[in-house]
């Protein structure tokens, strides 16, 4: 079951997006609703204290004073949780203590804060650069309910509202007008302009939050999560009201990934050899790549902002980067049959294999990736490309940051352009 309260009810929340859907626009049709579906209570508002119910919430805005270093003698927190925001120009740091944001190019943090009871934050989920955050307890010491989503205005550096629920939550996405809750085995959304319930979705056991939302300009929400068979994965599109089931791997879904406006989605099984890239309006396979022969964990996946390239970590402690076929229209590259076999002679170590595909095992045949960076084994790394050019930033949950640079036409290793610990970062910005 999911509450909501809030800091002041007869207030309106404000709308991040003025021309988001309002509540009577939600389908009721495209709705799950199983017999032990839980009942929801009534929903109040919440607000940020706006004289202007459309205002739209301001930049975070970096302290006038310097963040305070933790002191030589208390040690550092340990980190629960690490997140890109949605355009990966930022990242949330979760701690035993508290939260930080940081930036990523130039790499400094923008803002922490650190609770005087409890502390442990298990989820920091941005909202690209604006004070709103969402934050769920976590750790032996939580500062909130690991069941409770918690909204955070770093204005008021305060709660202003929060979503209850009978279970742990699992992860949260945020867009302008859709709040994503997700637990165990359900998934809500909420409208942002009021937090009315929108849609819930019942799904296989999913006990590591997996959730992806577009998130182009203008765009409708594409939402992936798990579907209710294993290695399913389920597309809805809430534009055309549709809902689209494929059938990815044979293995359970360890981790997906969408491009920004929700046309090509890939994902890796727990066997963590090969990915897939979907074009998510009809489910076909566009694009399979190897990320090596060895059972292995994939962390995450991340697509690059003209979807011409996606990265890949695992705990194998190395970084991938494949070259895809297919563009951010989910369309493939018309390319004359000579002249592809150059290009993938160039991006893909394997093609030299390719014209023997259907003699030899499809081993030889894969596509391997373009560039690798390695890593300490065993760690777990998360992964986004940089606002540079064939930049690649990579955090490590052992408060590593990564800035590496690949070279597109000749591959090979990584070359490493910077190095810090964001949990030690530099006490002058």
């Amino acid at each position: 079951m999911a509450t909501v309260s809030s800091s002041s009810p007869s207030s309106p929340w404000p709308n991040p997006n003025p021309d988001s859907t309002s509540p009577s626009d939600s389908h009721s049709h495209h709705r799950d609703r199983g017999d032990d579906a839980e009942p929801l209570d009534s929903f109040s508002s919440m607000t940020l204290n706006s004289e202007d119910p459309n205002h739209n919430p301001d930049p975070i805005q970096t302290p006038s004073s310097p963040p305070a270093p933790d002191s030589p003698a208390t040690p550092p927190p340990s980190l629960l949780h690490l997140s890109f925001n949605q355009d990966h120009a930022c990242f949330a740091v979760g701690t035993s203590r508290g939260f930080r944001i940081l930036n990523c190019d130039p790499f400094r943090e923008i803002f922490r804060r650190d609770f005087d009871r409890g502390g442990g934050v298990a989820v920091v989920e941005m909202l690209f650069r604006c004070n709103i955050l969402a934050l769920v307890g976590g750790g032996p010491d939580p500062q909130y309910p690991p069941s409770k989503v918690m909204i955070w205005d770093d204005h008021q550096s305060r709660c202003i509202g929060e979503l209850s629920f009978r279970s742990d939550v699992r992860s949260v996405r945020l867009r302008r007008d859709r709040i994503v809750v997700v637990l165990e085995q359900k998934i809500f959304v909420y409208n942002f302009v009021d937090l009315k319930l929108m849609h819930q979705i019942e799904t296989i056991a999913n006990p590591k939050g997996l959730c992806a939302v577009s998130q182009g300009a203008g765009g409708s929400m594409v939402l992936v999560c798990p579907g209710l068979q294993k290695g399913q994965v389920r597309i809805e599109h809430y534009a055309s009201k549709r809902t689209k089931f494929v059938m990815a791997h044979d293995s359970r879904i360890a981790c997906f990934a969408l491009t920004q406006d929700g046309g090509l989605l890939a994902t890796a099984s727990s066997k963590g050899t090969l990915v897939r890239v979907f074009n998510t309006v009809d489910g076909t396979l566009r694009q399979e790549v190897r990320r090596g022969a060895d059972r292995a964990e994939i962390y995450s996946l991340a697509f690059s902002s003209n979807a011409e390239w996606l990265a890949v970590s695992s705990d194998k402690g190395t970084v991938h980067v494949f070259g895809l076929k297919v563009n951010s229209g989910s369309q493939v590259k018309e390319t004359p049959p000579i002249a592809a076999e150059l290009t993938r002679s160039s991006s893909s170590p394997s093609s030299s294999l390719s014209l023997f595909k259907g003699v030899l095992p499809k081993y030889f045949s894969s596509e391997w990736s373009v560039a690798q960076f390695r890593l300490v084994e065993g760690t777990q790394y998360i992964v986004a490309f940089g606002h540079q050019k064939n930049t690649v930033v990579i955090l490590g949950m052992d408060g590593s940051f990564y800035r590496c640079q690949f070279d597109p036409v000749n591959g090979g290793e990584m070359s490493q352009l910077e190095y810090h610990n964001c949990l030690k970062p530099p006490s002058v910005f």
